[in-house]
């Protein structure tokens, strides 16, 4: 398999780096011109946009009745399920949830010198609307990650839509959504589904926030109707770095790559080896366990394209790469984990240890496995519970304390030529 290596210390290594990470499908005109359509047509004809939109793309006739799952049904596939397949979900589920709760934010307030009463108030959104993918790419994983923060934030009422192609239900997904406690679930998918979210429909209520992933067109039409309602973030494909000393099985490490290379063409895998005899050794594991794998095709096609080895010298280059990077998962296989971690200061998530795979973060220890990518982790964060609650500045004046801070508000307001401001604040002067 041919996969593009690189020497941290070679010249033009920069710019030779900056092509591997080099993604941006966002500036697709034809995607965004495509989007665009489907979003003012759903606004102005709504489940009749949908039921021809699902038509269309999932090639099945639907009513605006059918477009809605029915409770009971949720609950049906649940109970359907494999008794393996249920121990799974509700271990998983638990251990998202307990995570979650430590991240509640809390409302807060304190008394200044002059009696005055300053805070925060928080509360959890109304409505929450999350996209599942469907078909082939179904992901329960993604339910209980989406849906569970949102309920610990005390959200009233969360929609989730999955795209149904040919009008195949995915159980595994309906029982996901039954156990995180969704409150409604809708047939429909692609652009038109985001569409219906943030303008809704006869069928489909306005929600006040958007998450979960999606395909390009999800992805563009969640940026556009960004302002409108809230959304998590615009993903880009999935990707993992590692830096690895050389003492880890190289098999792990192969298969820790193929497990982001098997989702799709453009997912990212990187080593970062500080023995560069490893990197061969992890080649040889590779040709010789690509064979074995049901996606062998994605995995060489994303390893071939957007793959990479690179050797660092010395444990800081290896450091500084990964800050440039800003990696949406970071593996640590390295002796001393927990130091090499705390000089990470760009990453969604960081596994520490040869024993702790990115592959456990997906699904069940806890952390949400929705994450920045292409970079982003440089100002934003995984997604979790206080992204689903809202911050509000609260202030509480008391007459005299009102009255000591006139002076300073007036002489602002009318340093910036706003009267009203200041004889506002004036009025509350104490005579």
């Amino acid at each position: 398999m041919d996969v593009t290596t690189l020497k941290a210390a070679s010249v033009g290594f920069n710019q030779a780096l900056d092509e591997l990470l080099n993604w941006d499908a966002s500036e697709d005109a034809s995607v965004a011109d495509t989007v665009s359509d489907i979003i003012d047509d759903v606004r102005q004809r709504g489940d009749a946009a949908l039921i021809s939109y699902t038509q269309t793309f999932d090639q099945w006739a639907a009513s605006a009745g059918d477009l809605l799952v029915d409770a009971k049904q949720l609950e049906s596939a649940w109970e359907q399920l494999p008794v393996e397949q249920k121990t799974a979900l509700e271990t998983a589920s638990d251990r998202i949830r307990a995570y979650a709760e430590h991240q509640k934010l809390e409302s807060w307030d304190f008394e200044d010198e002059f009696g005055n009463t300053l805070g925060q108030k928080i509360t959890a959104l109304d409505r929450v609307g999350v996209y599942v993918p469907g078909g082939k790419a179904a992901y329960p994983s993604s339910v209980l990650m989406n849906v569970i923060p949102a309920k610990v934030a005390g959200v009233v009422d969360i929609i989730m839509v999955t795209p149904t192609p040919k009008g195949e239900l995915n159980n595994l997904v309906l029982a996901a959504a039954w156990l995180a406690g969704v409150d409604k679930v809708l047939r429909i998918g692609g652009a038109q589904a985001v569409a219906a979210l943030a303008y809704g429909t006869q069928t489909v209520p306005r929600v006040d926030k958007i998450v979960g992933p999606g395909n390009i067109y999800v992805a563009t039409a969640k940026k556009m109707v960004f302002g409108r309602v809230g959304i998590d973030m615009v993903a880009g494909p999935s990707e993992i770095l590692i830096i690895c000393d050389g003492k880890t099985n190289p098999d792990w490490i192969a298969m820790d790559l193929f497990s982001q290379a098997e989702h799709d063409e453009n997912a990212q895998s990187i080593l970062i080896s500080l023995d560069e005899g490893f990197i061969n050794q992890v080649k040889d594991s590779m040709d010789k366990l690509l064979p074995t794998m049901e996606r062998a095709e994605v995995i060489k096609a994303s390893l071939s394209s957007r793959g990479g080895f690179i050797y660092a010298d010395t444990v800081q280059e290896a450091v500084d790469i990964a800050n440039r990077v800003a990696p949406e998962h970071l593996e640590l296989s390295v002796d001393d984990a927990e130091q090499m971690a705390s000089q990470i200061n760009q990453a969604g998530a960081i596994f520490i240890g040869r024993y702790t795979p990115e592959a456990l973060g997906d699904y069940c220890a806890g952390p949400n496995h929705v994450l920045p990518t292409s970079g982003t982790a440089r100002f934003s964060s995984p997604l979790g519970v206080y992204d689903f609650q809202k911050r509000t500045s609260i202030i509480n004046c008391s007459q005299s304390g009102a009255s000591a801070l006139v002076d300073t508000a007036s002489i602002l307001a009318r340093g910036e030529a706003l009267t009203a401001h200041a004889r506002s604040a004036e009025y509350r002067k104490l005579k």
